[in-house]
């Protein structure tokens, strides 16, 4: 497990699932990144500068251990694996009533509003991995 800078609490919506009444694959993304967009807002990160650029996403992977389902409350757990000098990979885990049912990682890399790489400062640094 890992440990998290940010717990999330959301619930499977019905639009979210397939006709197997389970999760969708890729909309378990939606909620980690409603939990990456709360925690940068909480930290006061601009998620989308219009004129400096934004956080696009360049790698995402998840491993599913159990099937969700419409209705579900879970928690999406989000931690930080390494920051580089222009990207952050984000882990996170998605629990329900404290087991796993799914894990990942994702890559994202700050970019200008052309697509070119950012050097995250140190300011920025110091928000996405706070002293507690």
């Amino acid at each position: 497990m890992i440990s998290p800078l940010y717990i999330h609490h959301s619930q499977i919506a019905f639009g979210d699932t397939d006709c197997s009444s389970w999760i969708h694959f890729p909309k378990i993304f939606r909620h980690v990144e409603e939990a990456e967009h709360a925690f940068l807002e909480r930290q006061g990160i601009t998620i989308i500068d219009r004129e400096l650029g934004g956080w696009p996403r360049v790698h995402v992977s998840c491993d599913f251990k159990q099937p969700l389902r419409f209705g579900d409350k879970i928690e999406v757990h989000l931690g930080i694996e390494k920051i580089g000098a222009a990207s952050i990979n984000w882990l996170f885990e998605v629990l329900k009533d404290g087991e796993v049912y799914a894990l990942g990682k994702i890559v994202s890399v700050r970019v200008d509003n052309q697509g070119k790489p950012l050097v995250i400062d140190e300011e920025t640094r110091a928000k996405l991995v706070p002293m507690s």
